[in-house]
């Protein structure tokens, strides 16, 4: 396989969007649900989806619970948090109708979560064991590189700051003008695999229709655009597209529908890894969509920071109904420090990817989602994330042979 740092020059592009993006909004809203919903009954079953249009939301899905939620009540506060609250906006929290559809999780996939294939056997004499199965089929993703102090992607890293600080001007009043919705786009010239520059950077802001273009343009510049991307890595003249069309006044649900789960790349890893397929947002933690991904990143995390690897991807694929991992695959990119096959040694002996083991480890039966739910699920240090914490990479370290990066600590 041919190792990218082999390209001597190449560019990587990654894009982030806002709070206020109809796609996050869903996003937000279904995490909300869930949070609402685990605070009270940690052991409930979720699978909650949302959908949104011009003045209207929809929540519907698979919830088993013992506990009430106020499903119009999440909404609606998640949209006053988000920022629509001017009915001017063509969608505001106040006024918006709220549709609700949801039914109990079915008793077919209940049965294989509830009991693990490996405990269930052949179904002849019950088990004196418990074990989760996973909840569903397919593959997760995880990956960490040395790029940022995070672990993560320089480029996505970049968007995810400019799509916040888009957010936190508009919040704070120092562009008042600015309305919920927006997108960022870093591009980022790379020299064998080291990110040299950031030569593109594209900025979409919704705002009010009484605003010149020259202002904004001028304003995001300025206030978003030169805080954040630090001087090192600017080239004399950046590219910068800000409104390329010249105005963007409708936004939000008005401009666009909005879907749970529609922004997969820009909640992970902005396409520098590969993906799944399955998304995050909405599903409790028996969904390996969700706690396995988690997992997959604070694996790869604590191989990178116990120095195993410069830039790590590890791929698990599980089975409906059944506990361990049908696969564990591992790529260094060229990058590995130690053979993969004593990283992967070590995996097996310091990570143990049952999903029940997961929700343990990582504390996940907490409503600890919404917050997720916008600026990516990875490489975050704003809040309680333990899929980001780097706690077992000295064990790591020590079990390959090398030295404990002094960067490392026991969080």
């Amino acid at each position: 396989m041919t190792s990218f740092l082999d390209d001597p020059q190449y560019l990587f592009t990654s894009e982030s969007v806002t709070e206020g993006h109809p796609d996050k909004m869903c996003d937000q809203i279904s995490d909300a649900i869930l949070d609402a919903i685990i605070a009270d009954d940690p052991m409930a079953r979720v699978a909650c989806e949302t959908a949104t249009t011009t003045g209207l939301v929809m929540v519907l899905g698979e919830i088993t619970t013992s506990t009430y939620v106020d499903f119009q009540s999440v909404v609606r506060d998640t949209v006053r948090d988000i920022g629509y609250t001017n009915a001017e906006y063509g969608f505001d929290y106040q006024t918006c109708g709220t549709m609700v559809s949801v039914v109990e999780q079915s008793p077919d996939i209940a049965m294989g979560v509830d009991e693990a294939m490996e405990v269930r056997g052949d179904g002849s004499e019950p088990s004196a064991r418990h074990e989760l199965g996973a909840g569903d089929q397919g593959m997760m993703i995880g990956f960490a590189c040395t790029e940022t102090p995070e672990l993560m992607p320089l480029p996505i890293a970049l968007a995810h700051r400019l799509a916040r600080r888009l957010a936190e001007v508009r919040k704070s009043g120092r562009l008042p003008y600015l309305r919920p919705d927006g997108k960022s786009q870093v591009t980022v010239e790379y020299e064998r695999g080291v990110p040299k520059l950031v030569r593109n950077v594209v900025i979409a802001a919704q705002h009010d229709p009484d605003v010149r273009i020259e202002r904004l343009r001028s304003d995001i510049i300025e206030s978003v655009i030169m805080p954040t991307i630090p001087p090192e890595l600017r080239i004399k003249d950046p590219v910068m597209h800000i409104n390329a069309t010249g105005r963007f006044v409708i936004g939000g649900p008005m401009g666009d529908a909005g879907l749970t789960g529609r922004k997969i790349i820009v909640d992970t890893y902005g396409g520098m890894a590969r993906h799944g397929g399955g998304a995050f947002s909405g599903k409790d933690p028996t969904k390996v969509d969700r706690s396995a991904s988690y997992a997959a990143r604070w694996v790869a995390k604590n191989v990178v920071a116990a120095g195993l690897a410069d830039r790590f991807e590890i791929e698990i694929a599980y089975t409906i109904g059944i506990a361990h991992p049908e696969s564990v695959s591992i790529e260094t990119f060229g990058t590995g420090h130690v053979p993969d096959e004593m990283i992967l040694a070590a995996i097996d002996r310091h990570f143990d990817l049952r999903p029940a083991r997961i929700i343990d480890a990582l504390d996940l039966r907490r409503p600890i989602y919404r917050q997720t739910a916008a600026y990516g699920h990875f490489g975050r240090t704003d809040g309680d994330f333990p899929w980001e914490r780097t706690g077992k990479a000295a064990a790591l370290a020590a079990d390959c042979g090398l030295t404990v990066p002094s960067s490392v600590t026991a969080s």
